[in-house]
């Protein structure tokens, strides 16, 4: 089968979690994407909310046996060949829906190609295929080396709990809760003095509350330096727990920047400015903080946007006094205060 070569290679990526503004939450997922001649595999595929069968959260044993799968080391799992390359991130039922291909050898060569959504067993390539995509060549020496990495631990998983540090302990318990209810671990403490070096390894990101002082920080991260461990730290912008999860979302994204979707986001004068590598949906909401300190709410906008920068008005209501913006695609997040 003739078919240009392209280029193979996996990075880091997640389906973002949050606090949507109607309340619902939406779980966290890590994990590991097929990049194809330089650009996430998944963006190609319109606004599609899902992970590869490479997700961080699955069991070794399992783990192991989709990269031995994608490396046609095991049957397919589906009739004709077929292999399921994205799928949905809460259940990864196939009745949910699921991006799937066909992976075959040819030669040394590997080939993905016959890309459809499948909802059954079979795949219904006149109606439901991707005929735009594929089929891709890779070169068989490239393709197992980025696949055999993962077997040999060279991509270590992500760590997915928080060291919320704070005043305010009733908020505190609230943002732990929510965390949790999407994925995330979150521990409550006033400073990580003491704290032995193996239990600060487990944290991925550090959130201070808007009381904590500058030298309370500094002796944080000060505990964190002396462990030898690196974490990203959130600057909580207010008291509002859709809000923080937001950011705590963002400092946890290990995707590297030049493959996120969403790149761009700034608040001011009226109108937000946002930016977007893909078409893809794009989700703005408003939060405020009135006078009496109650958090108000304002989904703006939600639509799909295509490649380039927007310029998006938002409601004089929605962001006058304390207000904040956040944008959300299903990969990645983005949180600013309004300027002034």
């Amino acid at each position: 089968m003739s078919a240009e070569y392209a280029t193979f290679g996996l990075a880091p990526a997640m389906r973002a979690g949050g606090v949507l503004a109607n309340g619902d939450y939406q779980i966290h997922r890590d994990f590991v994407d097929f990049v194809v001649d330089g650009r996430p595999l998944l963006f190609q595929l319109s606004d599609l909310d899902a992970v590869s069968p490479l997700a961080s959260d699955v069991p070794p044993a399992i783990f192991t046996e989709q990269v031995r799968s994608l490396l046609l080391e095991a049957n397919a799992p589906l009739p004709d060949g077929r292999y399921v390359i994205y799928g949905c991130p809460d259940c990864a039922d196939l009745a949910c829906g699921a991006v799937t291909a066909v992976i075959e050898r040819d030669g040394e060569d590997f080939i993905w190609r016959d890309f459809a959504w499948q909802t059954d067993e079979h795949a219904d390539l006149e109606l439901n295929g991707y005929h735009g995509i594929g089929p891709f060549r890779f070169r068989g020496a490239a393709y197992r080396e980025a696949l055999d990495a993962l077997l040999d631990g060279a991509t270590t998983g992500p760590r997915r709990r928080v060291l919320l540090i704070g005043a305010r302990v009733a908020l505190l318990a609230k943002l732990a809760a929510a965390l949790r209810t999407i994925g995330i671990g979150a521990d409550i403490a006033h400073d990580a003095h003491g704290v032995p070096a193996d239990e600060l390894r487990g944290y991925g990101a550090v959130a201070f509350g808007r009381a904590i002082t500058q030298e309370q920080r500094a002796a944080v991260r000060r505990s964190f330096e002396q462990a030898g461990v690196e974490v990203a730290y959130v600057e909580g912008l207010a008291p509002i727990v859709p809000l923080l999860v937001a950011q705590i979302e963002h400092a946890l994204d290990r995707s590297p920047v030049q493959l996120r979707r969403l790149t761009r986001l700034a608040a001011a004068d009226g109108e937000a400015g946002i930016e977007v590598t893909s078409p893809c949906r794009v989700r703005l909401t408003a939060y405020r903080l009135d006078r009496l300190y109650r958090t108000h709410t304002h989904e703006v906008f939600d639509g799909v946007l295509e490649t380039g920068r927007h310029r998006i008005a938002l409601d004089t209501k929605a962001v006058r006094g304390e207000s904040f913006v956040v944008a959300r695609t299903a990969g990645s997040v983005l949180v600013e205060a309004m300027a002034r």
